[in-house]
């Protein structure tokens, strides 16, 4: 391999008022691995290597060494890193290969200025004329947003084309990772889970959007403060939130003469409620409500309040809401979860089957019960109601996931883009994206009317208005360390909810491995 035995290092300097900071350093190694922060271990990538932006007098994220210290990183007294694409790495580095060495940075100043004048003309070019961006997406044909979305845009922007790149929903982030570290072409890339999202901001692959984005932050309801990083800057936007509500059965509620759920249902007006709705045994058993297996099923009604996070570190505040869970399944209030695991019983499956009164899901089950209901040979009837709360937290308060837009750091059309981005967030946007019975994140009175009119939505009122939230809380908000953390938390949940560990001794292993990992 060419450079088996050294490291071809690009260099150049970039100088801000206060001083000269490294912003991006990539090399060869004849292991060919990428060292990756946030999981503190190498992966192989392409046979050349990125880092975080980070002084050398810094710490390298996930580590208690700066770059100077860490064994992957070679930085010589004011030795600053050029960012290029590969295609100019990798001609770069032939033409050191030539050389037969590479010794010093002042070597690559000519094309460090060829490339930037390069990049500044690529950028002048598209602003002026037609411009092609690339977006990564997954699942193209079967997720009727990404059309919808780019024909809506290109609609009003006639000299734009949006390409879509489809890296398939499997592995969709490590995937994307991988493409960032070859310098894909993309211009927009879509983040699909905050693991990947911090890996990336980890990696220096995303462009800050803080003095991008034009709409309001406080029209996401709390998610952009969720993705905003230490620096203060958030690298991506979100465009679609599906949130959480409380899904029951009208036929079931009518038969055992109990009142429909309300908007403004407390945890332990809920556990009442599900203990009312409990009846029967064996085959026929009726159970008051279900939770699926997901850890955020369970055990995030606890972060409601506002006042706790899943990545602070301490989790005794969980305690309440797992001892009511878990008293629920001890007196046949849910199905077990040990059984759950071992039949796979699928959560639509509980409550299209009729054998649950209730479950608590997200939004994006109105579609499935929609499509569901067309075709049913027993057919019931359902509605939705916001989502239970602890006593003192505002109703509407609920759990969310978010899909967001970002910018490649190395997109030379970072403008254009970023006109895209504000695009799908605006009210434009947004009821594109409704239209295709997704729910966007800067919600409306418009996009909740174009949701309630698919067929099959409840028409009673209490349905329509559960569409609108007060409060949504991250399943996971950023940190670095979150794929860490939901590793020991997935593990402790298996363990309180399969009763081989008391809830106590769960928390109390929480309490003691996450801090580790938090350093």
């Amino acid at each position: 391999m060419l450079f088996s035995y050294v490291e071809a290092i690009i260099c150049a300097r970039k100088r801000e008022s206060a001083g000269v900071s490294v912003r991006k350093y990539i090399f060869l190694r004849k292991d060919c691995k990428k060292y990756s922060p946030a999981r503190n271990n190498s992966i192989p990538v392409f046979g050349f290597l990125r880092y975080p932006s980070v002084n050398k007098s810094e710490r390298l994220p996930g580590t208690r060494e700066t770059a100077a210290q860490n064994k992957y990183a070679t930085l010589k007294e004011d030795t600053f890193m050029k960012k290029i694409s590969r295609r100019s790495f990798l001609t770069a580095a032939a033409a050191c290969g030539a050389a037969a060495a590479l010794t010093a940075c002042g070597g690559s100043s000519a094309s460090s200025t060829a490339a930037s004048s390069t990049a500044g003309s690529t950028a002048a070019s598209a602003a002026a004329g037609p411009v092609t961006l690339q977006w990564s997406v997954w699942d193209k044909e079967s997720t009727p947003y990404w059309q919808a979305m780019a024909d809506g845009y290109m609609a009003s922007h006639k000299d734009v084309t949006i390409e879509m790149v489809d890296l398939g929903s499997s592995d969709y982030m490590t995937v994307l990772a991988t493409q960032l570290a070859g310098s894909a072409d993309l211009d927009i890339v879509t983040i699909k889970d905050i693991p990947g999202y911090a890996n990336l901001i980890n990696l220096d692959y995303l462009k800050p959007l803080n003095e991008v984005l034009t709409r309001d932050t406080a029209d996401f309801n709390g998610t952009i403060e969720q993705l905003t990083t230490d620096d203060g800057n958030f690298y991506a936007v979100p465009f679609r939130s599906d949130f959480w509500v409380l899904y029951y059965n009208k036929d079931l509620f009518d038969k055992a003469g109990v009142e429909y759920p309300s908007n403004d249902l407390t945890l332990e007006d809920y556990d009442a409620l599900a203990r009312k709705m409990t009846s029967g045994s064996g085959d026929t058993k009726i159970y008051g409500c279900h939770y699926h297996t997901w850890r955020s099923a369970a055990s995030l009604f606890a972060i409601l309040d506002g006042k706790n996070t899943i990545i602070d570190g301490t989790y005794d505040f969980m305690k309440p809401t797992y001892d009511m869970v878990i008293a629920q399944q001890k007196d046949g209030i849910c199905m077990d979860y040990g059984y759950l695991k071992t039949s796979s019983l699928h959560y639509s499956a509980a409550f299209e089957n009729q054998q649950c009164a209730m479950v608590n899901m997200g939004s994006w089950f109105i579609s499935t019960l929609e499509a569901y209901m067309k075709d049913a040979e027993t057919k019931f009837n359902w509605g939705i109601v916001k989502y239970p709360h602890p006593a003192g937290a505002e109703a509407g308060s609920t759990l969310g996931t978010v899909t967001s837009l970002a910018i490649n750091a190395d997109s030379p059309k970072a403008e254009a883009a970023a006109d895209f981005i504000n695009w799908c967030v605006s009210e434009e946007g947004a009821q594109a994206i409704a239209k295709t019975g997704t729910f966007p994140a800067c919600g409306s009175d418009a996009t909740a009317e174009i949701i309630k009119s698919t067929e099959g939505f409840p028409e009673d009122s209490n349905s329509v208005d559960a569409l609108t939230t007060s409060n949504v809380y991250l399943e996971m908000p950023y940190t670095q360390y979150a794929s860490d953390i939901e590793t020991i938390l997935n593990a402790e949940h298996d363990a309180i909810m399969t009763m081989s560990e008391t809830v106590d001794e769960g928390i109390q292993n929480m309490n003691d491995q996450v801090p580790a990992v938090l350093g």
